[in-house]
């Protein structure tokens, strides 16, 4: 079905919701004009719309198949690959002196929202390369940079992370892939890892896996792994693939969804392996590429969400019954909620990459502690847009939706994964009131304080909707609060809740951004009034839900909920 990247949205977010001109006003990011994120913008849109979009189908109904041990991708993966990696796309935010492009994140991130929308299953692959790519940037030697770095920016070579066994999932630390050395700077690593993203391909030159393996002698847990890079095939002396690393792909995953991207049981034989960062160091280095990953499933979850909100709003314009459905009150509640929710994660995934490139450009520890707070919310809730965006869209399809024919089934069984891989939810949640209230709630309350600046701002020219935010915004401080007043148990009960809330809080603020640039008057402006009378006052039930404690949780015993 059609899709057409949301340029002017995204745009008009870098505008005047998340605006990009601070982060060009920085040193190392001087060159993200306003000129040239348009450029970027428009080119890549170009890409998605005529190059990836038209293989989304194939890939559904083609899945990649494994071949005796070879990979088969497809059809039209190749050839759409080989545009992405043509067109420089993989380099967007990767280093210059490796022939990155260098440019914000936040640019990256945008590009990987109107890819995901595009063709999810082909956008895991340059956004598995491009945490990669920052995680050895960080972490590895000189010599492994120099070897791997500029293969990896340019495309030729793609990139994976081994972190899940099968007794080993989010308890990363029973993982039994083990390390040894060989005694020439190598390590023979040996081990089975499940569900690898692209582990993978019949299209580039190498495959290059991040391992998590433990060495001899290593403590039990997390603090005992090691990181190391075991590629398909071993560089030559002029760098180039030679011979082949025990290494070997095992099966593909029989998944709901995402049919095109290849997902692996790997097999470690002894494969040679290189350290990456410091022994018993592994975890740390992997979180470089987590958490660029998480952001960027983040967008995963929104691309979805606007290719499934478009393909809703075209059927919905279409379809007679008793006139076009678009005319009928229940149809426009539903699409309303679609795209208002849609720009909502939008704009907090944005703020999130913004908060992280001027991190980066500025290393001013709040930039960073910002991002950090975001991150969780904006994976969990950019995921779990998408996931309800691509469910309302089979609803206003009928049961159109519920016939695999129509391709809009496609969007829910795709994106559902999001919200389980890269951290699921639960444990983002966990994660945002853990240690990132650990603080004492430090940064929730600044951002907090910004949202009811924003809205005491908005109140001459919009006073019930910035009425509205300031209050709910207050709600939510008292609530934050009480969340960092509790331990163990009382907080994570209401987690998920506490979660969403904050996600709701944040999208109010954000739209009434929108409405106040927009003059009061116009379609976000509308759709920012929508937003914040019919989306907002949920925070107040799932703060009601985050504030009940983990009493009435905890009494729900095995026995009681399998009686």
């Amino acid at each position: 079905m059609p899709y057409r990247s949301p340029v002017a949205d995204i745009r008009f977010i870098l505008d005047h919701v998340v605006p990009l001109a601070p982060i060009a006003a920085t040193a190392r990011f001087g060159e993200a004009t306003g000129d040239l994120a348009e450029a970027i913008l428009t080119e890549a849109a170009k890409l998605c719309d005529t190059a990836l979009a038209p293989v989304q189908r194939a890939g559904d109904l083609a899945p990649a198949r494994l071949e005796n041990g070879t990979v088969r991708t497809s059809p039209g993966y190749a050839e759409t690959y080989a545009a992405i990696r043509e067109g420089g796309w993989v380099s967007v935010s990767a280093p210059a002196e490796h022939g990155g492009m260098g440019l914000p994140q936040t640019l990256n991130m945008a590009i990987h929202d109107m890819m995901s929308g595009a063709c999810l299953s082909l956008q895991l692959l340059p956004l598995m390369t491009q945490g990669q790519i920052e995680a050895l940037d960080h972490h590895a030697s000189d010599a492994l940079k120099a070897l791997y770095l500029p293969k990896l920016v340019s495309g030729e070579w793609a990139g994976t992370m081994n972190l899940t066994e099968a007794q080993a999932g989010s308890d990363v630390g029973a993982l039994r892939t083990k390390a040894e050395p060989n005694g020439d700077g190598t390590y023979a690593v040996t081990g089975q890892k499940i569900f690898i993203s692209w582990g993978d391909n019949d299209f580039t030159g190498n495959v290059c896996h991040l391992v998590l393996a433990r060495l001899p002698g290593a403590v039990a847990g997390t603090k005992g792994i090691s990181l190391f890079l075991v590629p398909k095939y071993l560089p030559d002396a002029d760098g180039n693939p030679g011979a082949a690393n025990a290494v070997k792909v095992v099966s593909l995953e029989h998944k709901m969804g995402l049919h095109g991207s290849p997902t692996c049981v790997m097999s470690y034989e002894g494969a040679t392996g290189w350290l990456v960062g410091e022994e018993h160091r592994g975890m740390a280095a992997m979180f470089t590429m987590m958490n660029n990953a998480r952001l960027g499933v983040a967008m995963q979850g929104i691309g979805v969400a606007e290719a499934a909100c478009q393909a809703a709003t075209d059927y919905a314009a279409e379809r007679q019954q008793f006139g076009p459905i678009i005319e009928h009150a229940d149809v426009r509640r539903m699409l309303g909620e679609m795209r208002a929710d849609t720009f909502a994660a939008r704009s907090i995934a944005l703020a999130c990459a913004q908060a992280s490139d001027m991190g980066t450009a500025t290393d001013e520890a709040d930039w960073a502690a910002r991002a950090a707070f975001l991150t969780p919310i904006a994976k969990a809730f950019g995921t779990a847009t998408g996931i309800r965006v691509a469910e309302t869209a089979m609803q206003v399809h009928g049961g159109m939706g519920f016939i695999e024919e129509t391709g809009v089934a496609q969007f829910y069984r795709d994106v559902r994964v999001t919200a389980i891989y890269e951290g699921t939810n639960g444990i983002q949640a966990m994660d945002l009131v853990g240690r990132k209230l650990a603080d004492g709630g430090e940064v929730a309350f600044r951002l907090l304080e910004e949202i009811e600046a924003g809205a005491e701002a908005a109140r001459g020219d919009q006073p019930d909707l910035a009425g509205a935010v300031w209050a709910a915004a207050e709600t939510l401080r008292e609530a934050t609060e009480w969340m960092v007043g509790r331990e163990g148990a009382d907080r994570n009960a209401g987690a998920t809740a506490y979660l969403e809330a904050f996600a709701r809080v944040l999208g109010a603020h954000y739209h009434l951004k929108a409405a106040m640039a927009e003059g009061g008057a116009g379609p976000r402006a509308a759709l920012a009034r929508f937003y914040i009378g019919s989306r907002l006052p949920l925070y107040a039930a799932h703060l009601a839900a985050a504030r009940d404690g983990a009493d009435a949780v905890l009494a729900l015993t095995p026995e009681a909920l399998t009686s």
